[in-house]
């Protein structure tokens, strides 16, 4: 099939607005995050994060409407893990969406002892693991979102994104509907 039998984005769309509605969503999403948000990590090999009251502040910016499903918390040796889904209500059109997320948080023990030392785990140990280990999957879970929840953090050779609904498509695509349906797309 030559290049010139591909489909355009417009004949894959039956909604170019909605279309173009979700590619400013992806765009906004796809944002880098502000410097002053993002924080390291000593304890995981400085690795780069942005922590949960950022994370939650811009769900309820964006989304507005969202909730946290826990699915399950289970122990794993001197661990707790939390797997949770993410539920959001999608701006562009109202509905709901979700995400899964992972996080885990090793049980604190007396100093000096071995992890695997059940007897020494400190007071309170697995009450404050469990809501970690669930912060940590909300993390996870908002990481699918995009660049501004901190998607591309820790990675390399990243690619930006690009909207595919710039002005010279949407011009073109402009152009087909109204020579089409005497009309033309309506979104910025």
């Amino acid at each position: 099939m030559s290049n010139n039998n591909l489909p355009t984005l417009a004949d894959l769309n039956t909604n170019i607005e909605q279309a173009f509605k979700n590619d400013q969503l992806n765009y906004l999403l796809n944002q880098e995050p502000p410097a002053a948000w993002v924080k390291t990590n000593k304890y995981a090999g400085n690795t780069s994060y942005i922590p949960i009251d950022k994370v939650e502040m811009l769900l309820t910016r964006i989304f507005q409407e969202w909730r946290v499903e826990v699915l399950d918390v289970k122990q794993l040796f001197n661990a707790v893990s939390c797997h949770i889904r993410l539920h959001y209500k999608n701006p562009t059109n109202g509905e709901w969406s979700y995400h899964d997320g992972v996080g885990a948080m090793q049980i604190q023990t007396k100093s000096g002892a071995s992890p695997a030392d059940l007897g020494a785990i400190n007071n309170n140990a697995v009450m404050m693991a469990v809501p970690a280990a669930k912060s940590y999957a909300i993390k996870d879970a908002a990481d699918h979102l995009g660049k501004l929840f901190g998607r591309d953090l820790n990675r390399k050779d990243t690619m930006a994104f690009t909207p595919a609904y710039d002005n010279e498509l949407k011009q073109s695509i402009n152009e087909k509907l109204k020579s089409k349906y005497g009309t033309e797309a309506t979104s910025k």
